[in-house]
Formats: structure tokens, C-alpha cells, sequence
């Protein structure tokens, strides 16, 4: 899940403004850019406006239009404008919408897209990026490749997902026996709070807040943005930086489509496009000390449980060993290349 409703623009703070933005801002004006333009290219992304997904991208999008003379409009249209994330994902499959961000947890076309969400699997961004960037990632992307998609080497960083409650610390997966945890309908999440004893339940984001005001639910887990943004530190007050799952954005483009464009056009768009997308990264890391400091000073305890004893449950109830099945031994070779055992 995209992290929605995010903390707003002041939230990011002047010093996430890049100087490569702030020298842009002489260039070429939207106006002048899609008169001169020839390449004319649409992106779609549910993040909001003030998401570094969002302002990494539009900064990628001026300097395109600057070093190729303006001949290069890529607009970027943020908020779900062109509709929800699966809507995109189907629209750039047609080649209706040029390029799109989005997990590949959220997607079914290519199951193992999901790979990365696997508990517990990446200790730190050292990880990931080595991860995502490397073997795997590649082996994902080629899949997508077979499915008429072009799929860039950087993916954004959506964020690691921590668990909150109300009445006690996640300190260790007892903490979690009989606990009720509002999880998205992914069966990834689902099974994986089975196995360590919780009983996960789905709750629609927009009664969320309402389910754990009300303790229907005792707590739920998501991304420190999201978690700010939704003002879920009024209504719940520990925070486990658990790290459970780690979650990132792909961005794709139709492959025929790509292909068509010329290739220094390619060129250009490949290498500002995973420029913005290790920048956002940087963003993103930053953005999350910060909300640790606002959460902190809102009144959460936060507290840093050992990762060991929650894989060692899963493992145990076999969460591992089923999902090796569901995405093969070449898939889950490759993460383990990273992740050390599972």
C-alpha cells in the first residue's frame, strides 16, 4: 500500500528541496515545455504531492525538459488523478498511461513481484538496496519484462512497515498471542500474523483510526509516514520499529511503447528516473528520523524488538517453507543471496 495521506509539504522541510530543483527553476516553463515538446508522456503515481515519489519525479521531469531542449514533456499527475493503483498498473499494461509507480505487492500479473515483502527478510536498507538493485531485483524485473512491461533499475522506497498498539510494547512475538492487528487483505500479511499467533484482521484504511479508537482492533502496522500522517498517535501508544516488511515502488512503463522512443530519448529519461529515485530514498530516511522525533514528542514510546525470535516463529509455523513454494527455488534462492536463511 502507497503510503496515503501523507505529512504535509512544510513536513519535508526546506532542506529536502535539492539544489539541482532550486537551479531548474530558471529552465524551461510547463507552458513552453508542452509547446516545444515532441515526446509528450504521461506518469502516474498514488502518492501524494508532497511525497519525495512525487517532487523526485517532477524535479526529474524539468531536467529532461532542460537537457533536451524542451522536445521531452513528461508530466506527472500524483494523488491517484488517473486513477487507483491497480487502474494505472492495468492502463500502462495497454499502453493508455506511459509510466506508473506502484509495490508489486499490489499486483497479481507477476506474482513473484511480491518477494520482497516477505517478513523479516532484510535486516537494513544495506540490504535492500544490494537486494533490489542487484540479483533479485533483476529476476523480478525480468518477469515483469515477460509480462509487457518496462521496468527501471532504482525502485522508490515505500518504507518499512512497524507495528503499533495501544496497551503494551511488541517486544517479542508473545507480545503478539491473541493480539488483534489490523493487516491490508494480502495473504503475505495475513499469514505471516497467524504464524506468529496474532489475529489479523481487515479493516478499511478510512475506519481505521475509528477501529482502534474503539479497540475493535488492539493495534495495526504500517509505514512511520503513514502512521504520522493518519494521526494514528492519538488513538494508540507504542510503536515496535519491528521492520517486519519492507516495501518499495517499482516504477514501469509499456514496453512497446518504451521501445518505440528513441534511444537517446531512453537514455535520458532511464538515467534521470533512477537519479530521482536514489535521491527519494535519501528523502525518505531523513523524513523518518524526523517522525520518530514528532511521534516522540507526541507522547509514543518507541522501542526496537530483536528481528531474530519473530523469524524463528515463522519459521516454526512454516510461513517461510510456504511461501518458498508459492514463489519458487530460483526466487527464493536469490533472496536468501541477501537475506541469509530463512
Amino acid at each position: 500500500m502507497v503510503m496515503q495521506r501523507m505529512v504535509s509539504r512544510r513536513a519535508f522541510g526546506g532542506g529536502l528541496v535539492s539544489a539541482g530543483m532550486l537551479a531548474l527553476a530558471g529552465s524551461l516553463s510547463r507552458p513552453a515545455i508542452a509547446q516545444r515538446a515532441k515526446y509528450k508522456l504521461r506518469y502516474g503515481t498514488a502518492f501524494p504531492a508532497d511525497h519525495p515519489g512525487v517532487t523526485r519525479i517532477q524535479e526529474a521531469a524539468q531536467a529532461l525538459a532542460s537537457e533536451n531542449n524542451g522536445l521531452v514533456d513528461l508530466q506527472v499527475y500524483p494523488n491517484s488523478q488517473l486513477g487507483s493503483e491497480p487502474d494505472m498498473f492495468s492502463q500502462t499494461r495497454s499502453g493508455a498511461l506511459d509510466f506508473m509507480s506502484t509495490s508489486g505487492v499490489n499486483q497479481t500479473v507477476v506474482p513473484v513481484g511480491g518477494i520482497n515483502a516477505v517478513a523479516f527478510a532484510f535486516d537494513d536498507y544495506d540490504k535492500v538496496w544490494a537486494a533490489m538493485d542487484g540479483e533479485l531485483g533483476n529476476h523480478v524485473r525480468a518477469q515483469f519484462q515477460k509480462a509487457g512491461l518496462h521496468v527501471f533499475e532504482k525502485p522508490l522506497d515505500n518504507g518499512y512497515r512497524n507495528i503499533t498498539s495501544s496497551a503494551k510494547p511488541i517486544n517479542s512475538p508473545d507480545d503478539l498471542r491473541g493480539f488483534k492487528i489490523r493487516v491490508p487483505g494480502n495473504q503475505l500479511w495475513v499469514t505471516m500474523f497467524k504464524a506468529l499467533g496474532a489475529a489479523p484482521a481487515p479493516v478499511n484504511f478510512g475506519e481505521l483510526y475509528a477501529a482502534l479508537q474503539t479497540h475493535v482492533v488492539d493495534g495495526q502496522e504500517n509505514p512511520l509516514a503513514l502512521i504520522h500522517s493518519a494521526k494514528l498517535y492519538e488513538v494508540q501508544k507504542f510503536i515496535a520499529l519491528t521492520g517486519h516488511i519492507w516495501d518499495g515502488h517499482y516504477i514501469f512503463a509499456n514496453s512497446k511503447k518504451w521501445t518505440a522512443l528513441p534511444q537517446e530519448i531512453r537514455a535520458a529519461i532511464t538515467k534521470n528516473l533512477n537519479a530521482a529515485a536514489v535521491k527519494e530514498r535519501e528523502d525518505v530516511l531523513r523524513l523518518n528520523d524526523e517522525l520518530i522525533a514528532s511521534m516522540t514528542g507526541a507522547g509514543m514510546v518507541f522501542n526496537k524488538p530483536d528481528k531474530q525470535p519473530f523469524r524463528d516463529a515463522l519459521r516454526a509455523g512454516g510461513f517461510y517453507t510456504e511461501w518458498k513454494g508459492k514463489f519458487g527455488d530460483e526466487a527464493w534462492s536469490l533472496l536468501e543471496k541477501y537475506s541469509g536463511p530463512l
